[in-house]
């Protein structure tokens, strides 16, 4: 028996007359808070270079994937077996320079017969299939790329960076004349245009800003430790200037680690 196999049998059981009360109880909808935990915790993975956690962090998905087979299968719609011959047959069809006769030499030609595939399937626009719950960092990305193989794109980066200074002017203009609705708006712009700054310099807008937030965590929590060592005074008593010291100091202290 294959473990993929053992790996299925396994699930039939948790679900089954017997099996575990809380795997028995699920469904489609109440799995998907799991779903996307288990794909930003195999990205946790990638980002720390564990081969074993990432390991571990693929296994835990795979499992989101058979369980939602699983309760496919038993209301009679469909079946891992199904899941995975679709998208072999789906790998084969848009991969014709492969499969077929087709010729794609480079990166950028396979994704332009890409979206003209995807046309011939019927769909309507450029942008169908970009899925709407997608973080909005990603999701931005993605539809950039989108336009881009149909032509809609700068040049190079310097138009990008110009576009991300005129955005960051109307923000202010904005902000200054008190129009929230307005600046709502130019702020979402601001981050679209950055965005496109970050794919033409091949950064990962998502990866980047946690990298940040994570550098910005472990500041603060420096500023913590050093307020509790001095135990004057409640962090809540300091000025803004008195913390501002404690961030520079963590900042020269953690960049000079």
């Amino acid at each position: 028996m294959s473990t993929m196999y053992e790996l299925v049998e396994v699930m039939k059981i948790l679900r089954a007359k017997n099996g575990c009360p809380w795997d028995r109880e699920q469904d489609h909808e109440s799995l998907k808070p799991y779903l996307v935990e288990e794909t930003y915790e195999v990205i946790d993975a990638i980002d720390k270079g564990d081969d074993m956690h990432l390991k571990e962090e693929l296994g835990d998905l795979l499992l989101q994937i058979v369980f939602h087979a699983q309760i496919a299968a038993e209301e009679g719609r469909f079946t891992i077996d199904d899941v995975a011959a679709s998208i072999v047959e789906k790998l084969k069809r848009r991969h014709p320079h492969v499969f077929g006769n087709v010729r794609a030499d480079t990166p950028e030609e396979v994704l332009v017969n890409w979206e003209q595939i995807k046309k011939d399937e019927g769909k309507e626009s450029v942008m169908d299939g970009v899925p709407k719950s997608l973080p909005a960092l990603l999701k931005a990305r993605r539809v950039q790329e989108k336009a881009r193989r149909v032509g809609f794109d700068w040049k190079d980066a310097e138009g990008a960076v110009h576009k991300v200074s005129e955005e960051t002017a109307e923000l202010e203009n904005a902000i200054l004349e008190g129009r929230a609705d307005r600046a709502k708006e130019e702020f979402g712009d601001v981050l679209f245009s950055l965005v496109n700054v970050s794919r033409f310099l091949g950064i990962d807008a998502e990866g980047s800003l946690r990298s940040t937030i994570d550098k910005f965590i472990a500041r603060f929590r420096f500023i913590e430790q050093e307020v509790t060592r001095r135990g004057s005074k409640a962090m809540e008593e300091y000025s803004l200037e008195e913390l501002d010291g404690l961030w520079e100091r963590a900042k020269r202290e953690q960049e000079g680690a």
